[in-house]
């Protein structure tokens, strides 16, 4: 047995509540080198008589769950619900080799009666705290999202559109400079096409006072930038989207600041005399840089910035002036609006110390809070219960991108890169992960896919199908596309003679489903059938009275599908029926739900 490859970490992905008395326990071992786990655990004070005098501890075992693999690791996996909030436990290891080793805090022990009663070599968690324990608001499970960039998606009131404002032309390529006229109005104006749709979350990029088109470069945390409306604008806005049943999620930038915001404007005018010079990471004075021919990047800049964009100056978070100002902003918008969430921009580059205040900050006034933060790396130190709920999931738009639109991954692999980010994280961050294939930030997953459009719905059903919750970008649903930023930022087509209907038909109805078994294909187990298969990929989201068995043809040839007797097609696409047998063509796909005896 290979036990350097015997993993547990007791208060992490490894060990959590997942509700406040059920705490679900994981241990990574070497992958086909275990037969078997055994969990023994109990109560550590519950200590019993001996007939022979003196007392032992008293235990219970239970074989764990062989879950999820990855290329190198096999996990297994157990739910208890221990009698009195607290545990200590440890694992009894079988090798496929015959080797028994019992595996506890102090590491590989010889598996016999005397090891079992010493409590030295034993994991605990002293007491279950429902505190402590990582939240998912239940409604973020039935959310399916829609990110807008308002300056991009209608022009509802002309009469605030910036000196050249450009015609609405969804054909042309913006520069990073140009001006549309989109606004709160035009969002609100649209309200009924999103219901219609079926997406009940609104997630709007910045709306706050800005110099720029994409307004991360705030000027004015407390107002909505005028090209944009106004504050009963914005109320107006959020109380119709509420009235529809629609959650709404702002953008925060503070990280950085715009340079043309108030506090960096009086370090630029008093340098080191300043009563704000220490609200930035200034490394000498004066507060300078190099201009290049490219706006976003300087050289020789004398302070920090986001990336080595000078106008953006970086924000001390750790200086309780900031905090002070930034808590407040936090606090407002839900005090006065009653936003649902925040999405944090470059969230990874601020303190845990700030987060941790912002959390309690956010969930003392609205305890169902949703706190998204942007990571494009894995999140875990933030994803502890005390700062973020969830993270806009990159690493897994990177697989689907590789499996359904580039089709340079296999199947094995590509479930082996999917499992290891479930594993990554506890269950119910996975189930508040941000699951997008397309952004501001990113090409338009048509242009990825290279105008494919069936593989654009393969890809988009299957992120449909996973723990998380799901996120359509402005324009996905009639097929618009678009490059890099900031060609992926065009004005939203409206015009219903150029809008792909039939692609807004298949997300509407897609969205019904995900809305409909929104619980289970949140919580449900996930299960790989015949994995090491290179043509279709065999998914079974496995719950206790259905099943939901999903089969994806990744290869270019038609692969026939083998059908139980009642079983209920939930939805499919390029499935055909060839001499009474089903067969799916090259990426088609088709989601089953299948009773339990």
């Amino acid at each position: 047995m290979q036990t350097s490859a015997l993993y547990h970490r007791t208060e992490s992905e490894y060990a959590f509540l997942y509700k406040p008395r059920e705490f679900v326990v994981r241990l990574r071992t070497a992958k086909d080198d275990v037969q078997r786990v055994i969990l023994y655990y109990g109560d550590p004070f519950d200590r019993r008589p001996r007939k022979s005098g003196g007392t032992r501890w008293h235990y219970q075992r239970v074989i764990m769950n062989k879950g999820l693999a990855t290329k190198d690791h096999q996990y297994w996996e157990i739910k208890v619900r221990p009698q009195f909030s607290r545990i200590q436990y440890a694992f009894h290891v079988l090798g496929k080799d015959g080797t028994e080793i019992f595996y506890g805090e102090l590491g590989c022990a010889a598996f016999n009666p005397g090891e079992i009663q010493d409590a030295a070599n034993y994991f605990r968690l002293p007491y279950f705290h429902k505190i402590d324990m990582a939240k998912t608001p239940e409604w973020v499970k039935h959310t399916v999202w829609y990110q807008i960039f308002p300056e991009r998606f209608a022009n509802g009131d002309p009469s605030n559109d910036p000196e050249g404002t450009l015609p609405w032309d969804p054909d042309r390529a913006p520069t990073r400079e140009d001006f549309y006229g989109g606004d709160l109005q035009g969002i609100i104006d649209h309200l009924d096409y999103l219901q219609k749709l079926g997406v009940n979350g609104l997630y709007l990029t910045p709306v706050f006072k800005a110099h720029s088109n994409h307004k991360y470069d705030t000027v004015d945390y407390l107002e909505v930038d005028p090209a944009f409306g106004d504050k009963r604008i914005f109320k107006a806005l959020i109380d119709e989207a509420h009235a529809r049943g629609m959650k709404v999620m702002l953008d925060a930038v503070f990280n950085h600041i715009g340079d043309e915001s108030l506090p960096w404007q009086d370090v630029l005018r008093n340098q080191e005399q300043s009563r704000f010079k220490d609200w930035f990471h200034i490394r000498k004075f004066p507060a300078s840089y190099e201009a290049t021919e490219d706006n976003e990047y300087a050289r020789k800049l004398t302070y920090a910035t986001f990336a080595f964009t000078p106008h953006m100056p970086k924000l001390n978070t750790a200086n309780p002036e900031v905090q002070a100002y930034l808590l407040d902003v936090a606090q407002y918008w839900i005090k006065q609006f009653d936003i649902d969430a925040w999405r944090l921009d470059v969230a990874d580059e601020i303190d845990h110390h700030f987060w941790r205040k912002f959390a309690t900050t956010c969930k003392r006034l609205k305890p169902d809070f949703y706190i998204l933060g942007e990571a494009w790396h894995n999140a875990a130190p933030w994803l502890n219960g005390d700062e973020f709920t969830g993270v806009m999931n990159y690493q897994f738009t990177g697989l689907i991108n590789r499996k359904f639109l580039f089709k340079n991954i296999s199947n094995i692999d590509f479930i082996h890169g999917l499992n290891q980010q479930l594993m990554s994280y506890r269950a119910q961050t996975s189930e508040a992960m941000f699951n997008v294939l397309d952004s501001h930030d990113t090409p338009r997953i048509l242009t990825l896919a290279n105008q494919d459009k069936d593989a654009v719905k393969a890809a988009i059903a299957f992120t449909f199908l996973q723990k998380g919750v799901p996120c359509i970008y402005y324009g996905d649903e009639i097929s618009m596309a678009g490059d890099n930023d900031p060609d992926n930022r065009r004005p939203m087509q409206w015009d219903p003679d150029k809008q792909d209907q039939e692609m807004y038909e298949f997300m509407q109805a897609l969205i019904k489903v995900r809305k409909q078994y929104a619980v289970f294909l949140s919580e449900a187990p996930m299960q790989w059938l015949d994995a090491a298969n290179g043509a279709l990929l065999k998914l079974v989201r496995s719950g206790r009275t259905i099943d939901f068995v999903c089969l994806f043809n990744t290869s270019n040839q038609q692969q026939e599908v083998k059908l139980k007797n009642g079983d209920q097609e939930i939805f499919s696409r390029r499935l055909d029926d060839i001499d009474g047998r089903a067969y799916l063509l090259p990426e088609g796909f088709v989601i089953l739900k299948r009773w339990k005896k």
